[in-house]
């Protein structure tokens, strides 16, 4: 039950936005999840400083999980993660802030894991 909050300096095209869901989804498999039950949100255009300066290109990902992940691989998780974002946006990796969420207690469709 993986959540990716993605926020962005930049703006995305529709199709660029299609892309990193895409993407995404398939980052997700680091963290042993599947992209059947993940969950994104893109809002693009968002102000960020960091280090005291405004941002021209960055970003912010929140990855909530379902249960917990190794330390390896929420490390894979973010080097799979800051290579989509250069890939399809052309945002360097020292711009971008990942920070992980693991949640013991979820809910879905009327009930909790």
């Amino acid at each position: 039950m993986p959540f990716i909050d993605a926020r962005l300096t930049v703006p995305a095209s529709p199709a660029q936005k299609e892309t990193l869901k895409a993407a995404f989804g398939q980052a997700v498999t680091a963290l042993h999840k599947s992209e059947t039950y993940l969950m994104v949100q893109i809002a693009d255009e968002c102000e960020l400083w960091m280090g005291g300066e405004k941002l021209e290109k960055g970003a912010y990902l929140s990855v909530s999980l379902f249960g917990n992940a190794a330390p390896a691989d929420y490390e894979e998780m973010t080097a799979r993660l800051c290579k989509i974002l250069a890939d399809t946006l052309d945002i360097p990796g020292d711009c971008v802030y990942v920070t992980y969420h693991p949640v013991s207690d979820w809910g879905w469709n009327g009930a909790n894991f």
